[in-house]
């Protein structure tokens, strides 16, 4: 069906505004979308393959009839209207409609968009087999024990001398091929377990590795016991436990964020930084920063005001942590770094014990690590590092893929064995991630090959925006459980979590359990959103002291001011806005501004949500607290485009009050559903860096447009002649596309944060053959 009755008006879904479904979506949940004929409750269905339309439960002929004969009536006024200009959707005929004058008219021009199925595909050639009939010694035994090696893989398993570089591409197999290496060389080489290290980055894949190796023929309990499987910290901090215990006593770890945080926070009070409006966590992330790149507080080049002051908090945290003789995580690295480098006798011991050394995502490799591991195998050079160029996605935390890349110029006899058989994702997401990543300049010169062929390549869909890119999901993935799939086989992934509110916002109210894996509060939480719902919740409700605590240093007042405001407000018996006349000490322009605000406050109370966020940037002076906050030097999130999404969502309620009351709802379900782990049956919501080395049947990634994927801050260094966080970004849609396993999914919106949004470069090298491909015919 595609007329309905709601709010008595007659909706007509052809010639009604795209911008309305989500609200029309909403509305029929709430069942106020009633057929025309019987007046029964409809239920509007809103997907990513179907135009929308109108869903009757209890359908009969009359209503058949009655709807009809409306829709012709309708559809033959609107081609009177419009008869020159109509275009295709979904094989009927629909007339554009006539312009509208704001500032999404021309996103609004396609009612509705018929999603791209991605046609630069080249043709599947399949590889024969790897049998264990033409298989020998080794190989073969293994091969009876299910464990399978195609060539590459095989290759890079015996060699073992020298040092060896192992490009294993997404889904190539390379925990496969790391364990069976170290099988290989304990009992067909019989080298001793006690020579042997494998280091890893993270206890997920050391304990991985650690299980993986008892499946193997030979190896004895005893022997897997005495072989050294763990993460940098681990067994680096082990090392430093065992030559000076009482330094590095784990009583001295400062294991916790608040620990740190509390410690330069006072450090920050030392300069005046107010503690609300500052990033401590970007602080604490530069500051590890620095410690992995082994400079000192000394060594620091501040390029901003905002480094300048981390740099200070820098110093006295250093300065702090030695006073208590207390250690982070980053210390471990550090501290046996100097030990070594001061003690030569107890570096030589370590290069004789570890003669053999494998590093697992060698291209998330850090100065100080890999520092630490050149110095191991300087005497033998027996390194083997395995890992992905591509895949090379944390430069925020230190990460630099050029010493993968440099691997070979450091150690000039270097081998290398490329492992470019994917064996997760079928040859249409295979290829269209190729397509993506081929564009990179920086990388090695490589292809993934699939194992097998479907007829489901990668599909391209536009929503409206984020509310209706939400819903179209949630229903999307609904409606493949009811057919039959777990819940379990669904990923949704994002760039940064703030992308991902209204996603999150529509699964809490669903009834498909998920389970979030993000860092961070609710997006309701941040500072400019706090800021400008405090302005909101004081019109409200004038006497709000939480409230007027976030107010006063949006009006550029310290947070004393809070306790004079309060006594103003007692002394003049009237309300904490009425009181902020009565503050002295001021200089006029301020007092002119806060003997304005009671008025403006009342003009407030009479506004829907969204009028009421414009009139608190434009008339109550909000847009110049978000000029003057800047960035605080964290380029990944911006307090202007946060008040942009709230309004998004603003504009989905018609009261303040129930703006405050949605918000206050989805708070609470946000904390709650952050306590819940390891759901056994859930879709995941997860940032890309989050799903790295993870996989599943279907996966959707979510806003693929300029600014979003790739973020902003890529596009803006890219401007200014720096290509490698566009690179970097680039990495981020390949590691985020090569998780699907069998359904890939790329998300379009027409409007982001209210404007007309620009398709991501990388959704259109997805539709472009990488070079020296042919199309699939």
């Amino acid at each position: 069906m595609q007329v309905a009755y709601h709010q008595d008006k007659l909706i007509h879904l052809p010639s009604c505004e795209r911008e309305k479904w989500q609200q029309l979506y909403m509305a029929s949940i709430r069942q106020e979308v009633t057929c025309i004929h019987c007046h029964s409750p409809l239920k509007m269905d809103l997907s990513i393959l179907t135009p929308p339309s109108f869903i009757h439960l209890h359908v009969t002929d009359e209503c058949i009839k009655t709807v009809t004969l409306m829709e012709k009536k309708l559809t033959s006024k609107q081609e009177e209207q419009q008869p020159e200009k109509s275009h295709p959707t979904s094989g009927i005929q629909l007339p554009k409609r006539r312009a509208i004058t704001t500032s999404s008219t021309e996103a609004k021009k396609d009612l509705w968009k018929e999603p791209d199925l991605v046609k630069a595909i080249p043709t599947f050639e399949a590889k024969q087999s790897n049998s264990s009939q033409t298989q020998t010694g080794y190989r073969q035994t293994l091969a009876q024990n299910g464990i399978y090696l195609d060539d590459n893989q095989w290759k890079a398993v015996r060699t073992t001398e020298g040092p060896l570089l192992i490009l294993a591409g997404a889904g190539s197999g390379k925990t496969r091929v790391l364990t069976t290496r170290t099988a290989y060389m304990l009992t067909e080489l019989n080298h001793s377990p006690k020579e042997m290290i494998l280091v890893t980055f993270t206890a997920k894949a050391a304990k991985e590795m650690k299980e993986r190796m008892r499946l193997y023929p030979g190896i004895s309990p005893s022997a897997l016991n005495q072989l050294v499987i763990g993460t940098f910290h681990s067994i680096f901090y082990k090392m430093l436990m065992h030559h000076e215990p009482e330094q590095w006593s784990p009583n001295r770890l400062l294991n916790q964020d608040w620990q740190r945080q509390a410690m330069i926070k006072e450090a920050a009070r030392e300069i005046d930084i107010d503690e609300k409006e500052f990033a401590f966590d970007q602080a604490l992330t530069q500051i590890s920063w620095w410690k992995n790149h082994l400079i000192s507080p000394k060594q620091v080049k501040a390029k901003d005001v905002w480094e300048e002051r981390v740099s200070y908090l820098y110093k006295r945290y250093e300065q702090m942590r030695l006073t208590k003789n207390l250690f982070d995580f980053d210390d471990m690295l550090i501290g046996l770094h100097e030990l070594l480098t001061n003690n030569s006798n107890l570096l030589k011991r370590y290069q004789q014990r570890f003669a053999y050394v494998s590093v697992d995502e060698f291209q998330d490799i850090n100065k100080v690590q890999v520092e630490l591991i050149t110095m191991l195998c300087d005497r033998t050079h027996n390194l083997c590092v395995v890992g992905d160029d591509d895949q090379s996605i944390y430069a925020f935390r230190g990460s630099d893929p050029s010493y993968i890349l440099n691997f070979k110029e450091r150690y000039p006899e270097t081998k290398t064995v490329i492992l470019n058989e994917n064996y997760r994702s079928n040859h249409e997401i295979v290829s269209s991630a190729n397509n993506v990543i081929s564009t990179n300049r920086t990388r090695y010169a490589k292809q993934l090959h699939a194992q097998n062929s479907s007829e489901k390549a990668p599909l391209i869909f536009y929503p409206f925006d984020e509310e209706e890119e939400a819903t179209m999901i949630m229903n999307d993935i609904k409606k493949q459980i009811e057919n039959g799939a777990n819940p379990a086989d669904f990923a949704i992934l994002f760039r940064t979590n703030s992308s991902a509110r209204a996603l999150i916002e529509r699964f809490i109210s669903s009834s498909i359990p998920f389970q979030l894996e993000a860092d961070g509060e609710s997006f309701y939480k941040r500072k400019a959103v706090r800021k400008v719902l405090a302005y909101l919740q004081l019109a409200r409700n004038q006497d709000d002291s939480q409230a007027l605590q976030e107010l006063v240093s949006a009006l550029f007042l310290k947070q004393q001011a809070v306790r004079d405001i309060k006594a103003a407000s007692i002394a003049h018996d009237c309300t904490f806005i009425e009181a902020l006349p009565h503050l002295q000490g001021l200089q006029p322009f301020q007092l002119k501004k806060l003997t304005e605000l009671p008025k403006k406050f009342k003009q407030l109370q009479k506004k829907t949500p969204v009028e009421a966020i414009e009139y608190i940037e434009q008339e109550m002076g909000f847009n110049d607290y978000v000029k003057k906050q800047g960035n605080e030097g964290n380029k990944m999130e911006r307090g202007s485009d946060d008040v942009r999404d709230l309004k998004v969502v603003a504009r989905h309620h018609t009261t303040i009050s129930d703006f405050l009351d949605y918000i206050d709802h989805m708070t609470i379900k946000y904390d709650e559903i952050r306590s819940q782990k390891n759901m056994t049956n859930a879709t995941q919501l997860m940032t890309i860096h989050r799903a790295k080395g993870l996989e599943y049947k279907h996966v959707y990634i979510l806003s693929c447009l300029e600014g979003s994927l790739p973020h902003d801050y890529a596009l803006e260094a890219w401007r200014d002649g720096d290509d490698k966080p566009l690179e970097e970004e680039r990495r981020l849609m390949y590691v985020a596309m090569t998780r699907a396993e069998e359904n890939l999914k790329l998300s379009v919106p027409i409007m982001r944060r209210g404007k007309k949004a620009f398709r991501s470069r990388f959704v259109r090298e997805v539709q472009r053959l990488s070079p020296k491909q042919t199309l699939k015919s």
